[in-house]
């Protein structure tokens, strides 16, 4: 008896170390891939932006200027599952849901009424999202959304709240657009200048697109030749990506900006996931 619970505490150390190794692995090719373009960017910034700067660009002006807007309808999503999850009755669950939709109509009306179309576009965001998940979810147990949606809400307080606006304040990177003529007014992302009023590094755009980066965990046991993987997959890196790139194409930040922005995202992300989801 006591041989067979040796040999059955031995495999289960060993099985916890092999986890632990799966978990520690995203996190470390994160980093890696993180520390690498890191390296070259601060290299390249400036070179980079003068190869691909085109205040005129169609995609460049959508992009920068709304490409963060549907990540307020995730965080609506997210923080109406986190909070109607508390809920046992299913029907009860979708109230929080009802209140952000009311919150988004006003919005809304008010805004066409003062004129704002950014602001309306804003509110229509934040209906649509939450109505369509309270449709496509209105049999479901909204509590088995609680730890994704508790991952969202953390990652866009750590993420673009705390950890870029406080980089914003501290490192005072001059935006491209806003150079001299000679460029002699740049610096890279590792020389932090202090409080200046420039807000360039790190990317507050960037880091909102990338807080759909938690989805990712709704398909993570599916292989990789599933199409619904690598669909979700694509989407969410894609959006990423191209709202990043687009801030960078009108001049708003460098690469580097973008690159930061997404490595604290990813990495926020990686951590969370261990909490909540790798027990």
């Amino acid at each position: 008896m006591r041989l067979c619970f040796n040999y059955i505490k031995n495999d289960c150390i060993k099985l916890s170390k092999v986890l632990q190794s799966q978990l520690c692995q995203p996190l470390s090719i994160t980093s890696l891939s993180w520390l690498v373009l890191a390296i070259v960017f601060g290299m390249f910034d400036l070179n980079i932006s003068l190869s691909v700067i085109d205040e005129n660009s169609l995609w460049g002006y959508l992009g920068s200027k709304y490409g963060n807007l549907p990540s307020y309808g995730l965080i609506s999503i997210a923080l109406s599952a986190l909070i109607g999850g508390y809920l046992k009755n299913l029907k009860e669950q979708k109230i929080p849901g009802y209140f952000s939709i009311i919150i988004g109509i006003i919005y809304t009306i008010y805004a066409v009424m003062e004129n704002k179309v950014d602001d309306a576009l804003l509110g229509i965001l934040l209906v649509i999202p939450i109505t369509l998940f309270i449709i496509f979810t209105w049999n479901k147990d909204w509590r088995s959304y609680r730890p994704m949606s508790a991952i969202i809400i953390i990652l866009a307080i750590l993420g673009p709240l705390l950890i870029v606006q406080t980089a914003k304040l501290f490192f005072g990177r001059v935006r491209f657009r806003d150079l001299y003529t000679d460029y002699s007014n740049f610096t890279p992302w590792y020389l932090p200048q202090g409080i200046t009023g420039n807000n360039s590094f790190m990317s507050g755009h960037a880091a909102m697109s990338f807080i759909f980066l938690p989805l990712l965990i709704s398909v993570r046991e599916l292989r990789w030749s599933d199409f619904r993987k690598i669909m979700v997959v694509s989407l969410v890196i894609g959006w990423g990506l191209f709202v990043g790139a687009s801030r960078i194409v009108v001049g708003a930040h460098y690469a580097s900006d973008v690159l930061f922005s997404a490595g604290v995202d990813a990495v926020i992300t990686i951590l969370l996931y261990r909490k909540f989801y790798a027990k």
